[in-house]
């Protein structure tokens, strides 16, 4: 049964992670696990420093520079009963240069919704905003 827009976006809103896909301009579709948070019609995605990684820069984020969209796709599995399974997709636009009051909502949902980001150990956070959601559940 394919969800309402309202629907998609509480199911996004109540996961706890999910994938985010960027293009690459050579090899397409980039998708990476992340962790978010959703205010209005924003959502927002740390980049952090708790996890090693070569550089705070990500390919992510050279992505979105030269092509500004982006899809986050959140799921509920259930491997023994698949009547229980949904997902659900957000469009986003990328913001380049969001607001600062912007940034800092989000800074400190992220902080709200996982304690591994008490005290913002996180170089930054990737601002975009919903410009669509959709899904799908088995469950009518």
């Amino acid at each position: 049964m394919n969800l309402s827009p309202a629907e998609a976006l509480g199911r996004l809103r109540s996961a706890d992670h999910g994938a985010l896909s960027t293009l690459h301009p050579d090899r397409g579709v980039d998708s990476v696990p992340a962790v978010f948070a959703v205010i209005g019609d924003l959502l927002g995605i740390p980049v952090d420093e708790v996890k090693p990684k070569a550089s705070t820069r990500l390919r992510r984020e050279t992505n979105l520079e030269i092509d500004p969209r982006a899809t986050l796709l959140v799921e509920k599995w259930d491997a023994s009963d698949w009547s229980r399974l949904w997902w659900a997709r957000a469009e986003l636009s990328f913001l380049i240069d969001p607001n600062d009051r912007d940034v800092e909502s989000l800074s400190a949902e992220l902080e709200k919704r996982y304690p591994q980001y008490a005290g913002r150990p996180f170089a930054k956070v990737l601002v975009f905003r919903i410009t669509g959601t959709s899904g799908w559940s088995a469950e009518g």
